[in-house]
C-alpha cells in the first residue's frame, strides 16, 4: 500500500491551518502545518512534501517569496497560494513563478481539493 501524499500547510493564522488540516486529513492525506515559511524551511518535512499550500501575506517571508526561493533552489514541489487580499498583479506573479493555483479567501473547499488534485497529478510519479 502506498504512502499518502504529504501536504504542508503554511499560514500564520492558526484557525486557517487547523481548518485546512482537518479538510485534508478527512480525505486521507498526511498534513503538516507551519506558522511561517521559515518554520517550514527548517522542517524535516521540507523534502518529503508533495504539495505546499501557503498564505501569500505572512510576516518575514511571504508565500510568493517562499515559492520563488524554493524554485531558485531547484525544488519543483507544487504550490497552491491563498490570500485574503487578491489582486491581479500578485496572481500573475504567483502563476508566473510556478504556482498551480491562486485562491482568494474564503475559498470553497472543493476549489482547494480540485487544485490539490491538479498539483498531485504532476508529482505522483505516474507522469512520464
Amino acid at each position: 500500500m502506498s504512502r499518502p501524499p504529504v501536504i504542508s500547510v503554511i499560514d500564520d493564522d492558526s484557525s486557517v491551518r487547523l481548518a485546512t488540516k482537518n479538510l485534508l486529513t478527512s480525505r486521507g492525506l498526511a498534513v503538516h502545518t507551519f506558522a511561517s515559511a521559515d518554520e517550514f524551511l527548517r522542517s524535516a518535512e521540507l523534502n518529503d512534501t508533495s504539495c505546499v499550500i501557503t498564505d501569500v501575506q505572512m510576516s518575514a517571508m511571504s508565500g510568493l517569496d517562499l515559492l520563488t526561493h524554493m524554485r531558485s533552489l531547484g525544488n519543483r514541489t507544487p504550490f497552491i497560494l491563498i490570500t485574503a487580499f487578491p489582486n491581479d498583479t500578485v496572481r500573475a506573479r504567483a502563476l508566473q513563478a510556478g504556482a498551480v493555483c491562486f485562491l482568494a479567501k474564503p475559498y470553497a473547499r472543493l476549489a482547494l481539493i480540485k487544485c490539490l488534485e491538479i498539483a498531485l497529478k504532476g508529482s505522483d510519479g505516474t507522469s512520464a
